[in-house]
């Protein structure tokens, strides 16, 4: 069925992706300053640890946010295979608390098997995926909460947690998937779902995604409106149009994401520029922004 945006379901948030280049540090904390002078709202940050160029995401959040005032971040989206759960949600803890409540949590099981391995990390098949994490997501709600727990899974073995401390405020807990079992979880369990760049899940391709996850809450008890539904939109504001990705004027970027809110219930967009990134940065703030605002009340 097609379910029409209500009051329930959360405002519309605006977000920017960086690059997590070790090379470019200052670039990076620029950018990251730009978007929380223009009223932005998210950086999200790619978790690929085993790129031998990449810094470590999270410890790039906290440099970041140590230089920033108020836009919050996430990674976009955490490598469960590699993070075990527990500890990755200390860690979201940890740094909620330090940033003054300005952390989100995405995490997605992995998509590299021959990088996560070579790293270290376990070779599961896509139903072991699911199931991991499944677990995953029970270990950091639980992590987040305040009674020990335990749990003996068939991927994770908490065999006695006390948590603490407990994050500032309540963290969403977003997870990155594109296919059916994966999306049934995020209906079940998550908080938010965090979809692929447009140039790998087309907006044609959106709605029949949409209905697993609606349905899947709805079977949970639970009230679809109430996930949140992130699009990372790559591409480039200017006067060209065509090719890959959204590319044209201010104009036509606020009626797309104003059309793709209202038609496909995105709720979050993440920019990610294949332009200079200041620059692209101020023109999705200044003038993109405000106009999908307009646009959709």
């Amino acid at each position: 069925m097609n379910r029409a945006v209500n009051a329930s379901r959360p405002p519309v948030l605006f977000g920017v992706s960086v690059t997590p280049d070790a090379a470019a540090v200052d670039e990076i904390t620029n950018l990251a300053r730009i978007a929380d002078a223009g009223g932005l709202d998210l950086v999200a940050i790619q978790d690929h640890p085993y790129q031998p160029g990449f810094l470590d995401v999270w410890t790039l959040i906290t440099h970041l946010a140590a230089r920033t005032e108020r836009i919050r971040f996430f990674p976009d989206v955490a490598d469960l295979a590699l993070r075990p759960p527990a500890m990755l949600a200390k860690a979201a803890a940890s740094l909620d608390l330090l940033s003054g409540g300005r952390i989100e949590l995405g995490v997605g099981a992995g998509a590299f098997a021959d990088a996560i391995a070579g790293m270290g990390g376990p070779t599961r098949t896509p139903a072991e995926n699911v199931r991991a994490t499944q677990e995953a997501l029970q270990v950091i709600r639980a992590a987040w909460g305040s009674r020990p727990f335990a749990l003996l899974g068939e991927h994770h073995r908490i065999r006695g947690y006390r948590p603490g401390p407990a994050p500032s405020r309540e963290i969403g807990l977003w997870v990155g998937a594109q296919k059916p079992r994966m999306l049934r979880l995020i209906g079940e369990l998550a908080d938010g779902w965090v979809c692929p760049l447009n140039i790998y899940i087309s907006p044609d391709e959106v709605p029949p995604l949409q209905e697993i996850i609606d349905d899947a809450a709805s079977d949970a008890g639970r009230d679809p409106n109430r996930i949140r539904r992130i699009y990372n939109v790559l591409g480039r504001i200017g006067p060209e149009t065509g090719g890959q990705g959204l590319n044209g004027p201010a104009g036509l970027w606020a009626e797309t994401l104003a059309d793709w809110a209202v038609r496909l219930r995105f709720d979050t967009f993440v920019f990610w520029p294949t332009a200079e990134s200041a620059t692209q940065f101020r023109l999705f703030a200044e003038e993109v922004v405000p106009r999908v605002r307009a646009l959709i009340g």
